[in-house]
């Protein structure tokens, strides 16, 4: 990030004001979840298990420290094991384990495209998936009624299996619905799942989206997800497998169209009319502040940025665009603050 900084110093022709640093740890807003992070990497799993409960039936802060578990386990799961080990019917155990077998399969695979990816990552991939989804099940039978996160966990084991998307997605889809009728993570999935990037199409996705996001309360983190359609919409139409001036110039037309400023500015002033969720807040300001950018909103788009504060780690919509996410954070936040960058 240096040369960014002594270009834009001699473009301004003055001091920088604060700009965006990328620093996973500045942003941990969840003191209780870092406390017990830390003490089950020294191997108290009884903090990791108590973070959990404590969130109690609070589906997005309890899927949030499950996610942030699971990665620390991804690397370092001897605490897991010794839980498992010590109690093996506990749910919140059962379904880390298949957290974190899905966390290595998606890095077993990596974030290129199928073309750029190797048929031994693929293999790894569809291992690792099919593992997750054997313990997921075995969570789900564990579940508390109403915890809709096992089927969170495997409808994302869906990813390596067409047949299990075209066999299974409505009845894992339709009881996490059931169990929590709004829940982001679920639809986010979900909609994810069925693009057309995947295994299904636009409409699909968009029907998904919309729907949640019409039923879902004000502040509920759900609404803003018909802005998440409309990048997976962007990207493929226009900017698929490749990430040029042209791809991102087609983008910002999109964004342009009255008919989707009108659409997207309805799930803004929904989302806004409530208290959010503080456990998706981040993810939903950054998406909020994209679709500013594309669409060619500057003054909102600060007024975002700022909200967002110094210390990020940016979404993977950033990427869509720019072709990396940190790069495309700092790209749109530069504009916003009145340098010509796009």
């Amino acid at each position: 990030m240096f040369y960014l900084r002594v270009f834009f110093r001699t473009l301004l022709g003055g001091p920088l004001p604060e700009q965006p640093e990328f620093d996973e740890e500045r942003i941990f807003w969840d003191h209780d979840l870092r406390d017990a992070r830390d003490r089950a990497r020294h191997g108290d799993w009884q903090a990791a298990r108590k973070v959990i409960e404590q969130a109690g039936n609070d589906w997005e802060l309890r899927g949030g420290r499950m996610g942030v578990l699971g990665d620390l386990a991804t690397t370092e799961d001897a605490w897991l094991y010794a839980w498992l080990r010590a109690e093996p019917n506990d749910a919140s155990a059962v379904l880390l384990q298949s957290t974190m077998l899905g966390q290595r399969a998606g890095e077993a695979r990596g974030s290129a495209p199928a073309a750029r990816t190797s048929a031994e990552q693929f293999q790894d991939f569809h291992q690792l998936m099919e593992a997750s989804a054997q313990v997921g099940h075995r969570a789900m039978q564990l579940a508390a009624p109403n915890d809709p996160l096992p089927w969170v966990e495997l409808l994302g084991t869906m990813f390596a299996d067409r047949k299990a998307v075209q066999n299974s997605f409505d009845a894992v889809f339709n009881e996490g619905r059931r169990r929590d009728p709004f829940n982001f993570d679920l639809h986010l999935t979900a909609l994810s799942l069925k693009c057309e990037k995947w295994y299904g199409s636009h409409e699909e996705m968009f029907a998904i989206a919309r729907g949640v996001a019409a039923a879902a309360p004000s502040g509920a983190s759900a609404v803003v997800l018909p802005l998440f359609a409309h990048f997976e919409f962007a990207m493929r139409q226009f900017g698929w497998d490749t990430r040029t001036r042209k791809s991102l110039r087609a983008c910002r037309k999109y964004f342009r169209r009255p008919e989707v400023q009108h659409e997207l500015d309805q799930w803004i002033a929904k989302w806004r009319a409530a208290p959010p969720n503080r456990a998706r807040l981040a993810t939903c300001r950054q998406w909020i502040a994209l679709y500013y950018v594309l669409a060619g909103k500057r003054q909102e788009a600060k007024a975002v940025f700022d909200e967002l504060g110094q210390y990020v780690m940016p979404t993977t919509g950033w990427a869509y665009f720019w072709g990396g996410g940190e790069y495309g954070y700092l790209m749109a936040w530069w504009w916003a603050n009145g340098v010509k960058t796009m």
